[in-house]
Parts: C-alpha cells; structure tokens; sequence
C-alpha cells in the first residue's frame, strides 16, 4: 500500500498540507486550562506541533522524487517579494500601535483592516519551565515554519493546485510549472486568503497575488519555496522581537 501511495504525484502535492492542517487541531484535544498543571498538558501545542514537524518532513521525503524545485532562477525576486510580502503583513499592526498612541479606541471593524491585536498566539516562552525548553521550542518553531510550512505549501497551492486548475482533463503534472489564467490566480489566492484568520486577509491578499506572478515570471517552484522561506524568517524574527505570538 505504501509503495503504491508513494507512486502518486498527486498524493505527494496534497498529503504533506493535508497532513500538517489536520494536526493543527490536535492541541485543543488535549489542553486543560489550569495553572498547577504540567507544561505539556497547559500547552500541548509545545509537543504536538514538533510532531506535526516531523511527520511532514517525513512525508516530504518519503515523496521526494515527485518534487522539481529547478530552474533556479528569480531568487531575488523572491527574496524582494518576501521583504514587500511580510512587510505588508505587519503594517496593520504597526498601524494599530500608532493609531492607539494617539488616543484612537481599537473598534471591531479594526480586524477587517487587519488592525487586530496580535499578542494571542503560540508563546514560546512557556517553553522556559524546562531546561533548554525555550531554545528547543523556539529552534523547531523556526525549522517548521521555514523548511516545513515553505515546501508544503507550495507543493499544493502553486505545485499542485495552480496547474490542477489550468485544465482538469489532464494530469496536473502535465501542466508547465507557472502557466497562468485569470481564473487560477483567484481561485488560489483567494484559498490562500481563506485558510487564514481575518486579520490576516490583507496581507494575505498581497502576499497570494506577489507569490502568484513570482511562479508565473519565474516558472520556477524554487523560487516560490524561497520566498516563503525568507518570508517566514523574517516574519519569525518580527515576531520574537515584539512578542505578537498571534501571527505565527
């Protein structure tokens, strides 16, 4: 059975997201909110998504030879459009900081803007009440959303979906890396879009389309890993920096 999953382009493309965004849910399964209890059982989110982690890059591995990240090309490009795509992500909640200082109150249209408050969100430093707790946690939190979140995600939205989209009678492999039609660009953006909080809409949004003309200018499935790679790096290190946990 393994052997004939493994032989499966289109298992490769969806099981690794698939996977990864089913186990998202599995802290809520075993949190308890109480204080005397142990780390793990108050933030299970501390050992599952290190699991979630190496499920997945056992799963990309596991079906590596169906993956072609070359030509490696528009490597800028990507590293320019990560800078832009994060920068865009962030500035509402730069915004929201400025706006409060000047005596404005935050009003519940404020999330539809992306001027949330953003401090809700996986913290690491309650990794700090066992030894090399933080430095462990915050080292997986940073390989799983720079080497893990990069790879399956652009397997399915840009590898798979995008080409899926393009002509549904034939194989999606068979679709060049990168071929465009107005319809593929918004069906996939906006899944990208929906998949996250509504905070993160506008950001997602140009992030999504930058991502989308990324693929079709460069042909270039590397190229989009790359983007999402430095995209996340920066973003991890925004986050480490201010302590808005909610945007990772």
């Amino acid at each position: 059975m393994l052997k004939n999953l493994r032989e499966s382009p289109v298992a490769a493309h969806i099981m690794p997201l698939a996977v990864f965004t089913a186990m998202l849910s599995v802290p809520g399964w075993f949190k308890i909110e109480n204080p005397e209890l142990p780390w793990h059982v108050r933030m299970p989110e501390l050992w599952v998504y290190p699991a979630q982690m190496l499920l997945c890059a056992w799963l990309l591995l596991f079906f590596r030879k169906h993956y072609t990240l070359a030509p490696w090309r528009g490597l800028g490009m990507a590293v320019v459009f990560a800078v832009v795509g994060i920068g865009f992500w962030v500035l509402p909640a730069m915004l929201r900081g400025v706006l409060i200082e000047r005596g404005f109150e935050p009003q519940g249209w404020w999330d539809w803007l992306g001027l949330a408050e953003r401090v809700k969100g996986f913290d690491p430093t309650a990794g700090k009440e066992t030894p090399w707790g933080f430095e462990a946690t915050v080292a997986m939190r940073f390989a799983r959303m720079v080497v893990i979140v990069p790879f399956a995600e652009e397997l399915f939205w840009r590898g798979f979906l995008m080409r899926f989209l393009v002509d549904q009678d034939r194989p999606f492999q068979s679709i060049p890396f990168g071929t465009h039609r107005r319809h593929v660009f918004w069906i996939v953006t906006l899944a990208v879009i929906t998949i996250h909080n509504t905070a993160d809409w506008p950001g997602a949004f140009v992030w999504g389309a930058l991502m989308y003309y990324l693929a079709v200018r460069t042909r270039s499935l590397g190229a989009c890993v790359v983007m999402h790679a430095v995209g996340n790096l920066l973003l991890g290190v925004y986050v480490m920096k201010t302590g808005l946990w909610g945007f990772w």
